[in-house]
């Protein structure tokens, strides 16, 4: 029988992955191999936006299967057409980009950035401005965008032309930008850097500084993106309209899938040649992205999400007024974060373990935030069942720290 033991014997150790092993989802159910019942409240890192083996998502799959995989990008498809057409009509977006991860969305972003500004300026105007604790992929050129510098160390010379400024620190920014800035980018809620939501004023700012300077606005939603914070993107809520966005993760439901989507004036520097994705816009992922767009972005499911968001808040306010775990709770929508004060600083690691005790699964951003992030359509008795899993592992936590 296929084991967790042979992960450490057979795979590349850059994960360290828990002793649990799933083998079937449904909803926001997960069972193991020995047939345990799990919650989980990480929906695969804000991925499954629809849940586990969604009946809408299974049956998108199952039909765009007897007709058409692939086809690579020297044809286009029906499939790819019609969600880009979908996206545009629910977006400020005149033109798309398929890919395959949020990694991919940003790497042909911040191309794209530096190639507009390369075509309409000059060939010195390429600096890109992040902000300290971000996270843009993995990649060599998105992970050195990022943020974080520990995930950076070891891999040789970074690529030049890139600095990072403090988050909703307009001031900041605005010290940092010049005409040599081709563009900001910003997540409107740092995921990994600590689920923490910008400012709407600084967000207005940023957009001012970007139009000043010549310099486009990305914004990376990859984990804000579709429906996770109330908004079908986070921007829509905020107000601001960015000239690049990337999507990714909830976008597929499950399937892999990215998107790039942008103004027709900043994609006409993507001409013919300039990038490409050999899986980019294949008919499979992107009729299941359909199916998942089409749902998500109903009003009714959108004004679902942000109800559930409120509960949930309020329960983990509640929660920290009888355990005093939490500097805050913060968040929007089903996209929530709370750090932890005093003694229990940096110890959000062993909380996470205590929850999967509890058959509970949730998430940290970094040593010291509980990450939570449900599935979007998570019924009533399971947020219900969610309350008591997290009440008995705040509980647990609590009694072992005496």
């Amino acid at each position: 029988m296929i084991s967790r033991a042979q992960f450490d014997q057979i795979m590349v150790p850059n994960y360290a992955p828990g002793n649990v092993v799933p083998v079937k989802g449904k909803g926001s159910l997960v069972w193991d191999q020995e047939g345990n019942e799990y919650l989980d409240l990480s929906s695969g890192i804000s991925v499954n936006a629809l849940g586990h083996a969604n009946p809408i998502l299974v049956k998108a799959i199952q039909e765009q299967s007897e007709k058409l995989w692939h086809v690579s990008n020297i044809l286009t498809n029906e499939p790819a057409l019609e969600l880009a057409t979908k996206l545009c009509d629910l977006t400020f977006a005149e033109k798309v980009f398929f890919c395959n991860s949020g990694a991919e969305a940003n790497e042909a972003a911040l191309k794209l950035a530096r190639r507009y500004a390369f075509d309409h300026y000059n060939e010195d105007k390429y600096e890109i401005i992040s902000t300290i604790n971000s996270f843009h992929g993995r990649t060599l050129f998105t992970v050195n965008v990022g943020g974080q510098p520990s995930y950076t160390q070891g891999f040789g010379p970074k690529p030049g032309g890139i600095s990072h400024v403090p988050y909703n620190n307009l001031q900041a920014m605005e010290e940092a930008i010049s005409e040599k800035t081709c563009a900001i980018i910003i997540e409107p809620l740092q995921g990994e850097g600590g689920v923490m939501p910008a400012d709407a004023d600084y967000l207005a700012g940023l957009r001012h500084l970007c139009d000043k300077h010549n310099a486009l606005l990305i914004f990376d939603e990859v984990q804000t993106g579709v429906g996770r914070t109330g908004s079908f993107y986070a921007y829509q809520g905020f107000g601001v309209v960015p000239d690049i966005l990337t999507s990714a993760k909830a976008l597929g439901g499950g399937f892999p899938i990215g998107a790039m989507l942008t103004t027709t004036k900043v994609a006409e520097s993507f001409s013919v040649g300039t990038h490409g994705s050999t899986y980019g816009g294949n008919p499979l992922a992107c009729a299941v992205s359909l199916a998942t767009v089409n749902e998500i972005s109903k009003t009714e499911f959108l004004e679902s999400v942000i109800k559930k968001g409120h509960a949930f808040q309020d329960f983990l306010n509640k929660m920290n007024e009888k355990f005093g775990l939490f500097e805050e709770v913060r968040g929007l929508g089903l996209l929530i974060g709370a750090p932890l004060k005093g003694e229990y600083i940096d110890r959000a690691g062993e909380l996470m373990a205590k929850a999967l005790e509890q058959n509970l699964m949730i998430l940290i951003a970094g040593k010291n935030v509980l990450r939570f992030a449900p599935s979007l359509n998570i019924t009533d008795a399971e947020l219900k069942l969610a309350f008591e899993k997290i009440e008995a592992t705040f509980e647990s936590f609590c009694a072992a720290s005496i």
